[in-house]
């Protein structure tokens, strides 16, 4: 069997679309603050991006810091009630905010226009429930942006990220032949996880996703200096976790598939 790549599977925020990934993490701070009049940071709430939003309060709730916080504020750690609360708070707020965090990244429709004519597939996975992507879906279709196929954390009953299981629902929709004929691109650990755990070639994207935390102005005013302490401190926790590469935004991947044609070609493998 021909060795060659079949399909690329894309998160969402922070890698093709809402630079920074600021939609869910504000809204956390938000959820916080409007079910518990809690004070979450921002840093905090990015903290478990990647994990399905549910699994995300739970991290959250778990956090040495935030839940020292927490106690202090309630006399006791977060509950299972607590964690149905916030994310009954959350899930609203996402679906009327996601909109203001919809903009495609700057190259994202390019890159994947050039894996269409390159034959290759598109799947799709994210952290988000069905509800708030069934809005996200239709507002990067009207830019342009319809992947061959999306699956959610809801979608699932083996679970979300970091196990391996939405990446293995894209191969079986798509009729892909075999996972290392697969790259997952993404912008958190959890969500490489999920790619290597499937047996995928994995691509970290650094400077439009979360742990950078940058606005797309904030990156365009950012010095060549500043620039590289942020690539080089999000790519070492991207290749410590694992990632075989780390690129700046989606704009930059269609060279990182070439060579991973290359070594597919060689006989290598994930």
């Amino acid at each position: 069997m021909r060795q060659h790549l079949e399909a690329v599977i894309f998160d969402w925020a922070g890698t093709i679309v809402d630079f920074g990934s600021f939609a869910p993490t504000q809204i956390f701070v938000d959820a916080f603050r409007t079910a518990f009049d809690f004070d979450l940071t921002l840093r905090e709430a990015r903290g478990p991006m990647g994990l399905g939003k549910w699994q995300h309060i739970e991290a959250l709730g778990r956090d040495p810091v935030v839940g020292a916080r927490w106690a202090a504020q309630f006399g006791r750690s977060m509950n299972d009630d607590d964690i149905r609360h916030l994310y009954d708070t959350f899930i609203p707020l996402q679906v009327e905010r996601v909109g203001l965090h919809s903009a495609l990244i700057p190259g994202a429709l390019q890159t994947v226009n050039e894996l269409r004519q390159q034959g290759h597939r598109l799947g799709s996975t994210t952290g988000y429930p069905r509800r708030v992507m069934t809005r996200l879906m239709a507002l990067a279709a009207e830019q342009g942006y319809v992947p061959d196929c999306t699956v959610c954390a809801d979608d699932l009953t083996a679970g979300a990220r970091p196990g391996p299981w939405m990446a293995l629902e894209c191969v079986q929709r798509l009729g892909i032949g075999a996972v290392s004929h697969c790259v997952k691109v993404d912008d958190t650990v959890p969500g490489l996880a999920e790619g290597l755990n499937a047996g995928m070639w994995t691509v970290g994207v650094a400077l439009s996703g979360s742990p950078a935390g940058w606005t797309l102005a904030d990156c365009e005013a950012a010095s060549q200096a500043q620039r590289a302490e942020v690539r080089e401190r999000v790519g070492a926790v991207f290749r410590a976790a694992g990632a075989h590469f780390v690129i700046d935004t989606v704009a930059d991947l269609p060279a990182v598939l070439d060579e991973i044609e290359h070594r597919l070609a060689r006989g290598q493998r994930p």
